[in-house]
C-alpha cells in the first residue's frame, strides 16, 4: 500500500529542503519563517559568490533565489545549476525589480517560476508546494 498522505505538517512528514538564497536578512527571515511553519526544512545562504557550494551542501528540494546577490547574481546561479550536477532542481527566482526582461532573461535561463516582490505568505508557499511536486 503506497503513502498519498500529503507531506506537511498535518502528516508530520516535513515536505523536503528548502534552500533560501536571500541578502535581505529580513526577508530571508520572514520567508524562513513562513516555510518552517508550513513544515519545510529550510537552509538559509545570503553570498551570491558561494551559492552553489551551498546548493550542493543542503541538496534542497527547491531553490528560492533572489536575483540581486553579492558576489554573483542570481541569473549566473541559476545558469550554474542548469549546467551543474542537477539541473532539473526547481528554482523560484525572487526580485525586486518585475522588469519584463528580468523575467525573460530568467525564462531564457530555465526558471521554474519567477515573482516579483512584494508577494504574499500564500503565493510563496503555493510556490513552492508546486515546484517540490514537479
Amino acid at each position: 500500500m503506497t503513502d498519498t498522505t500529503e507531506p506537511g505538517p498535518a502528516s508530520g512528514r516535513p515536505p523536503g529542503r528548502v534552500l533560501l538564497i536571500e541578502d535581505e536578512p529580513n526577508i530571508a527571515t520572514a520567508l524562513g519563517f513562513i516555510l518552517q511553519r508550513d513544515g519545510w526544512q529550510v537552509s538559509t545562504h545570503s553570498d551570491g559568490a558561494t551559492a552553489l557550494d551551498a546548493v550542493a551542501r543542503h541538496a534542497p528540494t527547491v531553490v528560492v533565489l533572489d536575483v540581486m546577490l553579492p558576489g554573483r547574481s542570481g541569473f549566473d546561479i541559476l545558469s550554474g545549476i542548469r549546467s551543474g550536477p542537477r539541473p532539473d532542481l526547481p528554482v523560484l527566482m525572487l526580485t525586486a525589480k518585475g522588469q519584463a526582461k528580468d523575467r525573460a532573461r530568467a525564462e531564457a535561463l530555465g526558471v521554474n517560476r519567477f515573482m516579483t516582490k512584494p508577494f504574499s505568505n500564500r503565493e510563496i508557499l503555493d510556490a513552492v508546494r508546486d515546484l517540490a511536486a514537479t
